[in-house]
């Protein structure tokens, strides 16, 4: 209980800040972006952090650990994201989506998510508390860039937080390997994530103009996909039919 309301709180004080600017899915006002000065000085600190030890790791990860290991982290980075899509999921009224990250969670769990037992036509769409929020009306506020993270919005930040404490996957008692898997997805994550986009990342920091600007722009796109479908008719559905058959087939 005392995380549920501690996160909360931090939801609603960042949620204040977004709810004067913007529509929930319009993006485009990022791009005034008025903390600028202050964005890019934690945009400086974190190139540097992903310079001298991110990047070094990544690149070392991506060359020592062999595909089907990469592989089989990536799809256990995954597997962990399920209880948060299955709950953003739920909160959004998108049943099937959920019900489908739920079923994904516990097949794949017998493996802890190191082999994806589901093929490609039964993945539910991600689904995070930010994009809850924004299904909720609430504005996306302004662009931020926070210490190790990189960039966001208001509202990101607060999906972040609420994420981050009541993800259920964070409840679960499972002994001391469970402990380690909690503790370890995160940093294995970001390194995951990294190498996956270690030429894209390394594009933006080493060949462009201003890669601040850039980074913002990237997401500014990648989110706005995101937020494509947050927003549904009532009764419209995310995840047709099909895929919980072919799942059963």
């Amino acid at each position: 209980m005392r995380r549920f309301f501690a996160s909360m709180a931090a939801m609603l004080m960042l949620t204040s800040l977004a709810a004067c600017s913007g529509t929930p899915n319009d993006l485009s006002g990022l791009q005034d972006d008025p903390y600028e000065q202050a964005n890019r000085k934690i945009h400086a600190f974190n190139m540097g952090a992903d310079t001298y030890v991110l990047e070094p790791v990544a690149d070392a990860y991506r060359n020592v650990l062999p595909d089907p290991a990469q592989k089989a982290i990536a799809n256990h980075v995954e597997w962990t994201g399920m209880p948060s899509t299955a709950l953003n999921s739920t909160l959004q009224g998108k049943w099937e989506n959920a019900g489908l990250a739920i079923l994904n969670f516990a097949f794949n769990g017998l493996t802890l998510g190191l082999v994806d037992i589901m093929d490609e036509a039964d993945k539910p769409s991600y689904e995070d508390f930010g994009q809850t929020l924004a299904a909720a009306d609430v504005a996306p506020g302004e662009y931020v860039v926070l210490p190790l993270l990189g960039g966001t919005t208001t509202r990101g930040a607060a999906g972040m937080v609420v994420d981050f404490m009541l993800n259920p996957l964070s409840a679960l008692q499972a002994g001391p390997a469970g402990e380690v898997v909690k503790t370890a997805r995160v940093p294995v994550g970001t390194i995951s994530l990294r190498a996956d986009n270690y030429d894209l990342i390394n594009q933006v920091k080493y060949q462009s103009p201003d890669s601040y600007a850039r980074t913002r722009s990237i997401f500014i796109q990648m989110r706005s996909a995101y937020l494509a479908d947050v927003i549904v008719e009532e009764g419209e559905s995310t995840v047709s039919d099909d895929d919980f058959e072919s799942f059963f087939e």
